[in-house]
This record gives structure tokens, sequence and C-alpha cells, in this order.
């Protein structure tokens, strides 16, 4: 049997998967097994932030595989403490970092720090967390509630109670009571259609809780590790939230999904754990991304390359607006409307055979994640791809 057949008879069939197999890559550049190549505008979902098969990243990984790879968070461990360390300076933040294994369970980490500092008043028990239609915060049982898209609660209930779901930021103070726990959002939102918040709404929410004692939660799974130009979105809003999980990105590929925030004594030994969360090889690709991209970011290399992406995806706009009604997103998280649904899976299928791979968004968006690393050889031959693949619509 070919690897589509075992794939098929033993894999449970959660994805629609397209018919390629990749089998190597270098940086935003990759090839299929049978030697065609492509360009990577998505890297795999937002992950591979400094390219695919990283120089600098594969030594350490190796160097670590030599030596440790797991013992348990019963014990210190150097490179857990160093990505700690990294993330928080990076950030700016005055933060602790708890370490798991994806975004999904980062976000589970957060609601359950707030849900514990709930407890504060004693008597009044504040559970309640806002999230906001659209939003995506992971497919846990908790966090697929937490997300904010109705289709998506089908089939898996009964959910945790205490999910309340506001229209816009806008909505968000209408809906605080004494049993608010916390306000939790995407400051740009991904999966919902590469959709960004108003600055001056958040700042005026994010003020609005400070006073009313109510942690905000900023997920940034995807936003996070510089992907719109700062380390945090957060940063780029002038906010500082009490909160902000991290996922995709901040491994380069390998998983880790990191819960910071500045409410540092509300867990103590025992509310929570993980298993593989920051162990040896995870916690040392935190710290070498982390070094990659801040250098990038000190240099000027990953404002130049996000100025580059956006003036070709800008000029590829600019020609198809016959096609697209919008250009949407911040730095290199970016978006265009598509007129109808059925163009954008045209548009995704065609780059594919013209060898550029791109991403479907909610609210008929075609997504763009590059790597951070991506060259601008890659950017030309990526946007000349994807000319192809509109003019074969």
């Amino acid at each position: 049997m070919n690897i589509k057949e075992i794939d098929t008879k033993y894999v449970l069939p959660t994805y629609a998967r397209a018919d390629v197999e990749f089998v190597s890559g270098k940086n935003a550049t990759l090839f299929d097994s049978s030697g065609k190549k492509y360009i990577d505008f998505t890297s795999g979902i937002g992950v591979v932030s400094v390219g695919h098969a990283n120089e600098q990243v594969s030594k350490a990984l190796c160097k670590q595989l030599s030596q440790i790879t797991h013992i348990s968070n019963l014990y210190y461990m150097a490179p857990q403490a160093l990505a700690a360390q990294k993330v928080v300076q990076a950030s700016g933040y005055d933060m602790q970092c708890f370490f798991a294994n994806s975004g999904a369970e980062a976000n589970e980490g957060a609601i359950k720090i707030v849900r514990k500092h709930g407890e504060r008043d004693g008597e009044i028990k504040r559970y309640k967390i806002i999230t906001l239609n659209h939003s995506f915060h992971g497919r846990t049982i908790t966090t697929v509630k937490a997300t904010g898209q109705e289709s998506m609660h089908n089939y898996f209930g009964p959910f945790p109670d205490g999910f309340v779901y506001a229209d816009g930021i806008d909505e968000i103070a209408s809906l605080l009571d004494d049993h608010t726990a916390a306000v939790m959002i995407e400051l740009i939102q991904g999966e919902g259609g590469v959709e960004p918040q108003d600055k001056a709404k958040v700042q005026a929410l994010a003020k609005l809780l400070k006073d009313k004692e109510i942690p905000l939660i900023v997920d940034e799974v995807q936003t996070g590790c510089y992907r719109v130009g700062e380390f945090t979105a957060s940063q780029a809003y002038g906010i500082t939230p009490e909160i902000i999980t991290l996922a995709k990105g901040i491994g380069g590929g390998v998983p880790v999904g990191i819960v910071m925030t500045t409410l540092k004594h509300v867990l103590s030994a025992g509310d929570h754990g993980s298993t593989f969360g920051g162990n040896y090889l995870s916690a040392r690709a935190v710290c070498e991304v982390v070094d990659i991209l801040s250098q990038m970011k000190q240099s000027g290399d990953l404002e130049i390359g996000s100025l580059m992406f956006n003036q070709a995806l800008e000029k590829f706009y600019e020609k198809h607006k016959d096609i697209f009604t919008q250009k949407v997103g911040i730095g290199m998280m970016c978006g265009l409307r598509t007129k109808d649904a059925k163009t954008l899976n045209s548009i995704i299928n065609n780059a594919r055979d013209a060898g550029v791979m791109v991403l479907k968004a909610g609210r008929n968006t075609l997504r763009f994640l590059p790597p951070l690393t991506i060259t601008k050889e890659e950017i030309d031959e990526g946007f000349q791809a994807l000319e192809s693949a509109v003019s074969a619509l």
C-alpha cells in the first residue's frame, strides 16, 4: 500500500486532506514526494515561523536529543527556565510562564487560572468568561465551547457552563456582571477571517477591565512570536493583559503552548500540570526560535521581510479587485476577502496545482501566514504562482 492507502486505512478521517505528501523543505520552499516544488505561504498554519529545516533550530534540537529529551516537571530543567526568561523578556511584561503542548492547552490553562482567581471574593463565584463571536480558541471540550462559532458546538455537548459570546468589542461592557471571571479575545481573529480588532476600542476595554479588576486574556496562539511585528500583538495594541497564551510559531514546528500571566500566585503546586509541557526538546526549540526572531527584529530584517511581502500582496490585490473585495490583516498575518466561497476554494486548489500553498479562513478569506524568514525570491516566486492560479479560474 502507498501512504495514502495506509492513511485511509489506519488514521481517523478528521481532516479533508489534499492529495499531496511533502517530504522536505527549506525556509519557505517545500518539495513533495514526486519532487514538485512549492512556495509555502502558510508555514503550517503559522507554525514554522523560522522556516522549514532551520539550521540553527535543527542543530540545537539534534544536540539536545543526544543529551536528554524528557524527564518530567518534578525537576528543574535549564532549557525551560531559559525559554521562560526569553519569552518574558521579549514580551516586556512582568509575567511568569506555564508550558503546555498546544494552543488549546494554553487556553485551558488560562481558563483555570481565572476560574481559581474568581474565588477571591469568597462568597461570589466568578466563573463566566466572555469571548467574541467568530473567535477560535481550540478543540478541547472547554475551548471549543469558548469558541464563538455555533457550528463547532454540534455533537459534543454537554459543555462546561459559563461562556458568554459578544458580537464585538463594543458589546462586552454590557455583558459584565458580578460573576464575570475574565474576558478572552483574539486581537486578530485568525480562523474567523483575519479580522483585526479596533485598537482604540481594545485599549478602552482593557482600561475598563482593569478598573473593574476583571482579568483580560489575549489568545495570541496565532498572533504571537513576532507574527504582527512585535513579539505579541498585545504590545502592538499598547495593552497589558493579565494573561497571554502562545503556541504555533513559538516552537518553530515543535509542539509548544505557553500561558504567560501577571497573576503569578493564583496556582499552587498540584493545581495544574503537563507531562510533556516544557520538556528539554520543546523548550530548547523555544529558546532558538525566540533568539532568531529577536535578532531579526533588532536588525530590522523582520520589518523588511514584512514590508516586502505586504507590498507584493498589495500589488496582487490591486490587480485582481474583480476577485477580491478587501485586503486585511497586520504584519505577516494577512488575508484577501473573496466575493464568495466557491471562488476561494478554487483559488486554493489552483494555487496548490501552480506550486504555492495558501490557506482558507472564515468569511471567505484567502489567508497568508508565511514563514517570518521568507526571502524576496520566495515571495516573488510564490506570487508568480498565485497569478497562474487566479488566471486559471
